[in-house]
């Protein structure tokens, strides 16, 4: 029969091997800041609250789980997050012009609205094989509808894309501004000739829209004469001989003018001269036009075939009337969009001195668009200014030229001629002196 004093023994030793597991178990590790005793607690905790089936075999889930809840709000503190992308952010942005205010009254969207029909301009445009394509065409849409209802504007119309090399500008122009600059200002006066309409561009829908400023003559001057790729940044400077005056947001309102006058063109017909206040009998040119109420439209195969049935809508910029042929080739370069189905063909017209300048025409529809870089066909290749001859930094003459060290034999010959020289002068004195004793 087994002792009390030895039970007592075993337990007392039992206990203390409790204690020093308990203590090990209790232990946190030097990675996950746990301990056992504690996991196992709630590894047990969960199987008691859970009861899952065959518990033996998916104990080890259980623990997983039991851990990975212990770290999910802690997981931004043991990891660096990922940096955010580029086309994440852009997202980001272009989605706030899907969203629509709860406000909205439905009633308003049906009544006229100042936005172009973009989905009808993008369907043209499909058809003529130009374009940006409908899913940006539709982006564009929206943030049109976001700067006419922020900007309070009564129209506006999307002119086009200009491509640079590291962003793009997505333009529109306005209508005419009441706001007149001061008459010292050497330039057009918003509402008139160049500066007709202000534009807004944005590097990407949803993105701000900017301002452009008002053009003047000499900046539209210094961009005929240079050639310069747009980075898609306005405040960079334009580097370049002749020099520009102004950044790349002057010179982008530069070309935009350029473009405009010499692409804007329209079924004959559809544009009828605007009233204007003045002398009726002043022979200026109009730089107003208003839509003819009475046009009918102008077979599309016509347009397709003969330029005379298309006309510039918009003054050209110093130069007035006509294109005539430029580096052998004809400005524009007409075709049908289909000729497969040509009963629902469209007139296509392509500007071959502005290349990504087109024009669409069909019946009483007919839209203008530019997608390119901003840049002027200029045949083989471009010739940039030469430079004029450096200016002299002095007069050139021998009273200031250096001369070169004479030679022995000329230092000779010289010495020579001053000792000759030397020697008549003194005989020459020598006669001059009996008259001076005479007179004694």
């Amino acid at each position: 029969m087994e002792s009390t004093d030895g039970s007592d023994a075993k337990s007392e030793q039992r206990l203390k091997s409790a204690a020093v597991l308990k203590s090990f178990m209790l232990k946190s590790s030097t990675e996950s800041k746990l301990n056992l005793y504690d996991h196992l607690s709630r590894v047990l905790m969960k199987v008691m609250d859970e009861h899952p089936d065959n518990a033996v075999d998916v104990i080890e889930d259980v623990s997983r789980e039991v851990k990975r809840g212990l770290f999910e709000d802690k997981q931004s503190t043991l990891r660096d997050l990922p940096q955010t992308t580029a086309a994440e952010l852009l997202a980001e942005q272009q989605r706030l012009l899907f969203s629509r205010p709860e406000e909205a009254d439905q009633e308003e969207e049906l009544m006229d609205t100042p936005l172009p029909n973009v989905s009808e301009v993008a369907f043209y445009l499909e058809q003529a094989g130009v374009g940006l394509g409908r899913e940006e065409m539709q982006r564009v849409f929206l943030a049109l509808k976001q700067l006419v209802e922020s900007q309070g504007l009564p129209r506006c119309r999307l002119w086009g894309k200009i491509l640079g090399t590291e962003s793009s500008y997505i333009m529109n122009p306005l209508p005419q501004s009441a706001y007149r600059p001061p008459p010292t200002v050497p330039k057009e006066a918003l509402g008139t000739g160049a500066n007709k309409f202000a534009f807004y561009v944005c590097k990407e829908p949803g993105l701000p829209w900017v301002k452009l400023p008002s053009v003047s003559p000499a900046q539209i001057t210094g961009a005929r004469q240079i050639r310069k790729f747009f980075t898609g940044t306005l405040d960079t400077p334009i580097v370049s001989y002749p020099p520009f005056p102004g950044n790349e947001a002057n010179y982008l309102r530069a070309q935009i003018a350029r473009i405009s006058a010499g692409t804007q063109v329209s079924p004959q017909g559809f544009y009828q001269a605007g009233e204007e206040e003045g002398d009726e009998e002043d022979k200026a040119p109009r730089d107003s036009f208003e839509v003819n109420p009475d046009f009918e439209g102008v077979p599309v195969a016509e347009m397709a075939e003969s330029l005379s049935t298309w006309v510039h809508h918009v003054q050209h910029i110093l130069q007035q009337g006509r294109y005539a042929e430029m580096l052998n080739i004809p400005p524009w370069t007409s075709k049908m969009s289909s000729v497969l189905t040509s009963q629902h063909a469209l007139a296509v017209l392509r500007s071959n001195l502005w290349p990504g300048a087109y024009s669409y025409a069909s019946g009483k529809k007919f839209e203008n668009i530019y997608v390119g870089w901003g840049l002027k066909y200029s045949g083989e290749g471009f010739s940039q200014a030469v430079p004029p001859l450096p200016q002299k930094e002095y007069p050139s003459g021998p009273e200031i030229t250096e001369a070169l060290d004479p030679s022995v034999e000329e230092e000779q010959m010289l010495k020579e001629a001053l000792e000759e020289e030397q020697a008549a002068q003194e005989e020459k004195d020598d006669t001059d002196d009996p008259e001076e004793e005479d007179d004694d």
